[in-house]
């Protein structure tokens, strides 16, 4: 079955404990294609305070390719300063032109590298490793790709060391980045802290142990009440105006062409989610409570992936269950606490529920977390 092509017929499952069950996965055709990208040296410009920029190029690649394939549904993931997405063979060549320009695209208007590439899963497969897909409802109007099997961390080894790499094109012309924002204004935790955490499964640990642990954590974030570490209020985040991301839009929307559109788009924004009123069919208060429903703050791409907002008591008890696992031989894990967490979007329209939000901490979220798990695996 050609999953890449029928990812939003996959039945889905709304129980996010549920990315322990191998039932609810299932296997990615060889004949498929998995695309990657990733902000080289991300932790430096986060240290210079670009993470909005960061964040920024890694759902951008999504975007594009998103609107090269005429909004088609397709597995991907959001990594904070990275994406990964599965698409058929018959369009690789769209995905590639897309990912090519968006690199050009990212040097010159964000000035980041950001590394791409293409690995066949057929590839994946002779290197021993799987790559399976399941399909998490975030709410009944978004859905999220989840993987597992080793597949993807494999690709994403090989992109970082230079295999499969795209090379930058001297024709590359601007991507469509039609939808792509980031007008929230960052989201302040109300628990105490907002936690980004990397759970990954050491090599010699069982599956059982691993969804055992997995489930743990998650418990632990249950116990805790609430909306389980969601970052965002159920009554959506904030907005003020001139939004934060207003620069980084303009640039996706075409520079300084879009900038007096941008500012009276938004502007009237500012006053209907203030108001309450509604405008034509848009209803703010609607718009603002499915925000909230359709964020990707916890997912699965072989490992456990989470921004959540959590106590610091909480805190410690996570770090305190993980170190005793990794002791155990059982993860790695890597952290990071913030006080803020950021929303980079995807609104192919505001009139339909299903816009997408990817959330990640806002002083270096994932890609710190993703430093210091990569120093504890090269200490071993």
């Amino acid at each position: 079955m050609a999953i890449a092509s029928s990812f939003l017929d996959l039945e889905s499952f709304d129980d996010f404990e549920r990315v322990v069950d191998a039932d609810v996965f299932h296997p990615v055709d060889r004949t498929t294609v998995v695309g990657l990208s990733d902000v080289v040296d991300s932790t430096g410009a986060i240290a210079a305070g670009r993470y909005k920029a960061v964040n920024m190029a890694g759902a951008a690649v999504i975007s594009a390719v998103m609107n090269a394939l005429g909004h088609r549904g397709f597995p991907f993931v959001f990594g904070g300063d990275g994406a990964s997405f599965v698409v058929e063979q018959s369009e690789r060549a769209l995905a590639e032109r897309a990912l090519v320009d968006t690199a050009a695209w990212v040097a010159a208007e964000l000035a980041l590298e950001l590394r791409v590439a293409l690995v066949p899963v057929v590839d994946i497969i002779a290197a021993g490793h799987a790559l399976n897909v399941a399909r998490y409802a975030a709410s009944a109007s978004a859905s999220y790709a989840m993987f597992s099997g080793g597949g993807l961390a494999w690709a994403e080894a090989q992109m970082k060391a230079g295999r499969y790499n795209l090379r930058p094109s001297s024709t590359a012309s601007r991507p469509d980045l039609t939808g792509l924002s980031c007008r929230w204004t960052p989201i302040e935790t109300v628990r105490g802290m907002i936690l980004s955490l990397l759970v990954q499964r050491q090599p010699d640990a069982s599956a059982e142990q691993f969804s055992e642990l997995v489930l743990q954590v998650l418990n632990v974030l249950q116990a805790e009440g609430g909306r389980q570490g969601h970052p965002v209020p159920i009554t959506g985040p904030r907005y003020r105006w001139p939004p934060e991301g207003f620069d980084l839009e303009a640039r996706a929307q075409g520079g300084s062409t879009m900038r007096w559109k941008l500012r009276m788009e938004t502007l009237l924004a500012l006053v209907l989610f203030r108001t309450g009123w509604q405008f034509g069919k848009f209803k703010p208060r609607h718009y603002l409570r499915q925000t909230g429903l359709n964020t990707d703050f916890r997912k699965f791409d072989d490992g456990l992936r989470m921004t959540v907002d959590c106590s610091e008591a909480t805190v410690r008890r996570v770090e305190t269950l993980l170190d005793a696992a990794e002791e155990k031989g059982i993860v790695r894990f890597g952290m990071h606490r913030q006080t803020q967490a950021l929303m980079t979007c995807i609104v192919p329209s505001v009139m339909t529920d299903d816009h997408l939000h990817f959330i990640d901490g806002a002083s270096g979220g994932y890609a710190m977390a993703a430093r210091q798990l990569k120093e504890k695996t090269a200490g071993s």
